[in-house]
């Protein structure tokens, strides 16, 4: 529970721009899955392509980032998130640039995909989240939040801005744009302001060449890895997880086309769909703050209810303007607790020292959501004209997670341990009290 005192003050005095420079880092890492919805009519019917093909992108992202997520979560252990985060911002912008060069070929747009795809392993959430943490104590679910508004801030973003450099300069011309300048951005924030205790554990290797000594490096308490890989509490976080990506994430994708399928014009449906970005950035820092103050398992539990009455509102009255307008915030809302929830209980159950492994292994079901459900809600409206039966499964997929996040035990409490030196007779071992 958080304490609104000098060391929460303190925390925030000392690394406050570590969370919003995460933040705009992890933007840059969903920005093709925020941009996908505002591309896919110029694209089909430049192309001719279905709504299915126009999203399979998302899937071999979301199947190779799944691939990847433990062995990038050992690698930001190992190397620090810094590091790891730069490289990806630089990947990432160029290969979403190379979108742009799409010919119309299916191969060809699988192979640009299969880029953009490497390029997401250096941005994934577990990059932004293990910096944050391991700066944060008190007010770690609020740091949380501020990092993971990112993915809210793209989600209101990109969706007009791409529909205005579409509108400028063709959807080519809007890919390079978007890469460019976004791109550019992030990169000069993460390269001035991110920066996690890992880092400064990686960096002071170097000072022993120069005859400095090393300063004693604080152990970061919790779980080892194997220990995390054998505890309930991480299935069924891996449940809750992979079930709300391939609900939520389906929708959001798709929100543009089931908005206009609606009877909204282009511009109309780009700023409903902006409301969930809006309104994420509302939930995020709710729920952030909630994290803080209340069970974590309870405050996410309800959480993951709310994208239910979103579907109800687009299922009993889905023409009217009122009805998309509550839908788009109560997933927006929603949204702003998707990654939130997962990272901080993972942070609280499994503690930091393997954190990056072990909450890789989450990323990995949230990876595998986002790969099949926006393929699974653009095949349902290919096959049934319409997304009804998208919406009715959404409904009963995240009463499940809920429910798996409610069945959590209390979270054990963490002691980091001393730092080490050489008279230490044995290493000093943290254990939950």
């Amino acid at each position: 529970m958080a304490r609104f005192d000098s060391t929460t003050a303190a925390e925030w005095r000392r690394y406050g721009p570590v969370p919003v420079a995460a933040g705009l880092g992890y933007s840059m890492g969903v920005i093709h899955v925020y941009c996908l919805g505002a591309f896919m009519a110029p694209l089909q019917e430049e192309f001719g392509w279905s709504r299915a093909e126009t999203s399979v992108g998302l899937t071999i992202v979301g199947m190779a980032a799944a691939v990847a997520a433990l062995p990038i979560g050992l690698m930001v252990d190992r190397l620090g998130p810094r590091r790891v985060g730069l490289v990806g911002v630089l990947l990432m912008a160029l290969a979403f640039a190379l979108m742009g060069t799409a010919t119309g070929s299916m191969s060809n747009w699988l192979l640009l995909w299969a880029v953009l795809a490497f390029a997401s392993f250096w941005v994934q959430t577990t990059v932004w989240t293990s910096a944050v943490a391991s700066r944060f104590e008190t007010s770690r679910g609020l740091a949380f939040a501020v990092t993971l508004s990112g993915g809210s801030l793209a989600a209101a973003v990109f969706p007009p801005l791409a529909t205005m450099f579409i509108g400028q300069w063709g959807w080519r011309g809007a890919f390079f744009g978007l890469a460019a300048l976004w791109g550019g951005f992030v990169l000069v924030a993460v390269w001035l302001f991110f920066r996690g205790a890992q880092d400064d554990r990686t960096s002071a290797a170097p000072l022993l060449d120069a005859g400095t000594p090393q300063l004693p490096a604080v152990e970061l308490p919790g779980l080892t890895l194997a220990e995390g890989l054998r505890s309930v509490t991480f299935y069924k976080l891996l449940i809750a997880a992979g079930l709300f990506a391939f609900t939520t994430l389906g929708i959001v994708v798709h929100l543009v086309p089931i908005l206009r399928d609606a009877g909204a014009g282009p511009v109309a449906a780009a700023g409903t769909a902006a409301l969930v970005g809006i309104f994420s950035i509302l939930g995020r820092l709710g729920v952030g703050l909630l994290l803080d103050r209340f069970p974590g398992r309870v405050v996410g539990a309800c959480a993951y209810l709310v994208p239910i009455l979103g579907c109800a509102a687009l299922l009993i009255d889905g023409d009217s303007p009122i009805s998309q307008t509550v839908a788009a915030a109560l997933f927006g809302l929603t949204l702003g607790a998707e990654v939130d929830v997962i990272a901080y209980l993972a942070s609280r159950y499994f503690g930091l020292r393997n954190f990056g492994g072990l909450f890789g292994g989450l990323v990995a079901a949230l990876s595998l959501g986002t790969a099949f459900g926006p393929l699974a809600a653009g095949a349902t409206s290919d096959h049934f004209d319409g997304y009804t039966n998208f919406l009715i499964l959404t409904m009963v997929l995240m009463g499940l997670s809920s429910l798996a996040l409610a069945g959590l035990k209390a979270p054990p409490e963490w002691v980091t341990a001393a730092p080490k030196t050489e008279t230490d007779d044995a290493p000093t071992r943290e254990a939950p009290s």
